[in-house]
């Protein structure tokens, strides 16, 4: 079903492909989770709210191996394209929607409590118990400060080996280095996509990077002993 609709793009520009993916919103969950308002939450360092272009899901998330076992938190869920995809892909894993706008939290919910494996959230992620999750999935929704505050209480309260990706990570990415027990699993950036055809369609007018990682309170503590 989902690549009956990518194929039905053919060669298309910017507008057609954004609207492809409004069309895959509809398909899946009944209306559109395109989100281009300004945040009102700003003072508290979130960052303008956007949905992830389906294609950069394609290309993220299969990297990440989520589980029949795996929690995967999408931190600053907006209304949902993330858990929009893991429903239209058949996800095994569990995911919860995390939004500090009560707003697109209650929208994201309205639809989202349709599904079982799906659970939306309003809150931040630095009051967010963060133990049970597996995984993490942040498309660049908030300023460094709270991304420094949110990876020292991951590394504090994580039990287990666990998952970060990292869109649009553009002048954040230096945020993690020099941190003990992470590893970069991968890195790459997307400025445009390609078409069945072969055809590339330009959707960010700069490389936006991305990176994968891996945090293993284990070698976190090795680490530490060491000193």
């Amino acid at each position: 079903m989902a690549d009956n609709r990518r194929s039905s793009i053919g060669n298309c520009t910017e507008a057609d492909l954004f609207a492809a993916d409004v069309e895959r919103d509809r398909a899946i969950c009944g209306r559109s989770l395109a989100c281009d308002a300004a945040t009102t939450l700003a003072s508290a360092g979130a960052h303008d709210p956007t949905a992830t272009p389906y294609f950069v899901l394609e290309e993220l998330l299969p990297a990440i191996g989520l589980g029949p076992q795996s929690h995967l938190l999408d931190v600053g869920c907006a209304l949902g394209r993330v858990l929009a995809y893991c429903v239209d892909v058949g996800c095994p894993a569990h995911v919860t929607g995390l939004e500090l706008d009560p707003q697109l939290a209650r929208e994201a919910a309205s639809w989202a409590s349709a599904y079982p494996q799906l659970e939306v959230r309003c809150g931040s992620v630095l009051d967010e118990p963060l133990a049970p999750y597996t995984h993490f999935y942040l498309f660049n929704p908030f300023d460094t400060a709270v991304l420094v505050r949110f990876l020292d209480r991951l590394e504090h309260q994580a039990r287990q080996a666990v998952t970060v990706a990292h869109m649009s990570d553009n002048g954040e990415r230096y945020a993690y280095l020099g941190r003990s027990g992470w590893q970069v699993l991968k890195q790459g950036s997307i400025q445009d996509h390609r078409l069945p055809s072969g055809r590339t369609v330009r959707v960010y007018a700069h490389p936006q990077s991305y990176t994968i990682w891996r945090y293993d309170p284990r070698r976190h503590e090795q680490a530490a002993r060491r000193g």
